[in-house]
């Protein structure tokens, strides 16, 4: 029997060369796949699963949204529930929330960040006591408009791969999506 570190044993130790060569690792077949296959992947399979392409569209799209709202110290979220006040005027958590379609809990964050900013204020909601209405202040305004002047500049970036016949395609088609319940 040999002893523990010898060469026998093939058990590196410092100043013994081991009896077997290192082994090689062989390409595994994906690996030895045609490069611009692999390259094409991710649009070959964006077209068959429309779920995936979508997922992943809106992850490129939020991120040039949130770029080009960081100037404004507001989440694309808050530009929306400023942007819902201003059109339709005072409304409870809950009809933000489902008109929205943003989260409760992720609501309550955004209008806590917007009061904190002094955009909009908790009032007693008109038709219903036990009800906050979200009113949006003079401030939330002024607020609104400037984020609303950048908004074609957004969509640029955010749609810039798109023609404007493109564009309003994919609003009709999304939003066809989103009215199924």
């Amino acid at each position: 029997m040999a002893r523990q570190g010898s060469a026998a044993q093939d058990v590196p130790h410092k100043g013994v060369r081991m009896t077997n060569p290192p082994r090689t690792r062989r390409a595994s077949p994906s690996r030895a796949a045609d490069d611009s296959a692999r390259q094409r992947y991710f649009a070959t399979l964006a077209m068959s699963r429309p779920d995936v392409a979508l997922c992943r569209a809106t992850t490129v799209v939020a991120r040039a949204v949130d770029a080009e709202l960081t100037g404004y110290s507001i989440s694309a979220g808050q530009h929306l529930v400023l942007k819902m006040l201003s059109d339709v005027g005072p409304c409870s958590q809950q009809e933000l929330s489902e008109q929205l379609r943003i989260d409760r809990s992720v609501m309550v964050g955004c209008i806590d960040g917007l009061e904190d900013s002094g955009l909009v204020r908790r009032e007693r909601h008109p038709k219903d006591r036990r009800a906050n209405a979200i009113t949006l202040t003079p401030d939330g305004l002024l607020s609104l408009a400037k984020v609303e002047s950048g908004v074609p500049r957004l969509l640029d970036r955010a749609f810039q791969a798109l023609t404007p016949a493109e564009r309003k395609t994919l609003a009709r088609l999304v939003t066809k999506i989103l009215e199924v319940k």
